[in-house]
């Protein structure tokens, strides 16, 4: 009855749930599994120990009719299977605790996966907002060029006209002139030009003057208007290059990780392969000692058969002899 339970129980299970898709309820099962056969091996060597005990108890009261054959021969058999049993029931909890450390792992670099792919989508969003300033500070920088040689031009033109206006002051000035006047002498003409001279070149200094500081000052603004767009477009190139190597890098880490998660899933598919083909050794062994426990019982139930037989014959014996004993009186 146990024999054919254990049995009924082995094949109920069934290779479809070994091969299921959620890895650790095939795992579960396995160590289920295991369980119950270690269970079911308990219960036969108490059951195996409580029939040898049986028999010992039957053959010391009622002597051997027979040649008792001797079963030491299975005992190590058995202790092996006990052992491989033992063995397999380790090597199944080392493997779950590698799977569990395994899958803790590949949670661990999943987690930082996503969060790395945060951080590079916040990144990427950072950098699509400091386009437009980058666009805006390259048109600012345009028109400022665009002014400076506005004004280079108009400074230009300044210069030149300054300078025919002075040629043409200097011609009138260099010039013979002979008047003759009859009359009483009147006002020193050349003093006036001296002087009317002399204030249209202070005021046209002070004019070039004033246009050389107006053009220094916008002249260094603009200057530090392009150094600071320069240094900041400078700074956004670089950042943007920092980012890029840090993208390439965790580009690199997740191929990493996802070649050593490809190559942890292979090792527990042939982690499981290895297992099931264990089982199902264990499990024909395990039906080979079923069989030997069966013939076993089957050579008892002989036996106790004969013991009722010889019981049968020694009463009507018994009987006979009181007839006997009865007629003889």
């Amino acid at each position: 009855g146990i024999g054919g339970g254990f049995t009924r129980a082995g094949a109920g299970c069934g290779d479809g749930i070994l091969f299921a898709n959620n890895e650790k309820a095939t795992m579960q099962n396995l160590n289920d599994r295991l369980a119950s056969y270690l269970d079911k091996v308990r219960l036969l060597e108490g059951d195996n120990a409580d029939l040898e005990c049986k028999i010992r108890e039957w053959y010391a009261k009622v002597g051997p009719s027979c040649e008792p054959r001797d079963y030491s021969c299975f005992h190590k058999e058995i202790e092996d299977l006990q052992n491989q049993i033992l063995c397999a029931a380790m090597e199944t909890n080392k493997i779950l605790l590698n799977i569990d450390n395994n899958r803790m792992t590949a949670d661990d670099f999943r987690v930082k996966y996503e969060t790395e792919c945060g951080l590079r989508q916040n990144v990427d969003a950072d950098i699509g907002n400091l386009r437009p300033v980058l666009d805006q500070l390259a048109s600012c920088r345009t028109d400022l060029q665009l002014q400076c040689e506005a004004l280079t031009e108009e400074m230009c033109c300044l210069k030149t006209n300054h300078e025919e206006e002075m040629k043409c002051l200097r011609k009138q000035a260099t010039g013979d002139v002979s008047v003759e006047v009859n009359a009483c002498p009147g006002p020193d003409l050349r003093k006036i030009l001296e002087d009317l001279r002399c204030q249209y070149e202070t005021l046209m200094e002070r004019n070039r003057k004033e246009t050389e500081q107006w053009y220094a000052c916008k002249a260094e603004e603009v200057n530090l208007e392009v150094i600071t767009s320069s240094q900041e477009i400078e700074s956004s190139n670089k950042q943007v290059t920092e980012l890029r190597r840090q993208l390439q890098a965790l580009e690199i880490n997740v191929q990493a990780q996802l070649t050593m998660v490809e190559n942890l899933e292979s090792s527990l598919a042939e982690t499981e392969c290895r297992y099931n083909k264990y089982l199902a050794e264990l499990q024909s062994q395990i039906s080979c000692v079923e069989q030997r426990l069966a013939e076993i019982r089957a050579e008892m139930e002989c036996q106790n058969q004969e013991y009722k037989t010889l019981l049968d014959v020694k009463c009507r014996l018994e009987q006979e002899i009181q007839t006997y004993h009865c007629l003889l009186e």
